[in-house]
């Protein structure tokens, strides 16, 4: 079977906004409920979802720009294979070229605001959620998201950020990440890189971006290693 039926459980009301569709469908790809390679079965889906196929359509062409769908000629969508470990390495790799820069930049610019702003997000989560699979992690991943973007906001590199942004990091790790439990030791790091940028510290912060990113690395590559 190529499809899990076992999905959403929540009614959208009819007419279906492309919005909410969009977010349960990226909730069946980020659950692995629409499983990775597998052709998406717009009818099956559709019907399960209780939606028409515009919505469903419009949200596969979101899903496409976000890397989580892939669109073939004549032959529809599929859901995005998993990283594998060579591709992993290399958006890691790219990560320690921008971020530890864009966190010394941030640390020699940040204003009160901008520390007042680190500081919300950073309340926003202060352990992992118990439960795995999107609905739970998917707040922590949309915080991972929102607290990375915001160091590169803060650097005042907007061509750094935009890079960055379009490789959608946060949502092609997360769909690794179930099952890791690794959330409690991401939250921990966070705080200690917003403390070196609070302290005003380039070096630091480079440092402990950095520290973050080959620990988080480093976790991925447990789930791979762990893997039958």
């Amino acid at each position: 079977m190529t499809y899990d039926t076992r999905l959403a459980t929540a009614v959208v009301p009819a007419p279906a906004k492309a919005a909410d569709v969009y977010e349960r469908v990226k909730a069946l790809i980020m659950d692995s409920r629409l499983a990775p390679g597998v052709k998406i079965n717009i009818d099956a889906v559709a019907r399960d979802l209780e939606v028409s196929h515009t919505p469903l359509r419009e949200a596969l062409a979101r899903l496409e720009a976000d890397g989580l769908a892939v669109k073939h000629a004549r032959r529809g969508y599929t859901a995005a294979p998993l990283l594998s470990r060579a591709e992993l390495d290399e958006l890691y790799d790219l990560r320690l070229l921008l971020e530890p820069y864009a966190a010394a930049r941030a640390a020699e610019r940040i204003t009160d605001f901008g520390v007042e702003r680190l500081e919300a997000e950073l309340a926003t989560f202060d352990q992992a959620p118990e439960d795995e699979g999107y609905q739970a992690y998917g707040a922590l991943a949309a915080h991972d998201r929102r607290l990375h973007d915001l160091v590169l906001e803060l650097a005042g590199n907007e061509t750094v950020r935009t890079c960055f942004n379009r490789t959608h990091a946060h949502l092609h790790l997360y769909r690794l990440y179930y099952g890791g439990r690794t959330g409690n030791e991401a939250i921990s790091e966070h705080r200690a890189l917003a403390d070196a940028l609070t302290a005003r510290d380039p070096r630091a912060a480079a440092e402990r971006m950095r520290e973050h990113l080959e620990r988080s690395r480093d976790r991925l590559h447990r789930i791979f290693d762990s893997r039958p």
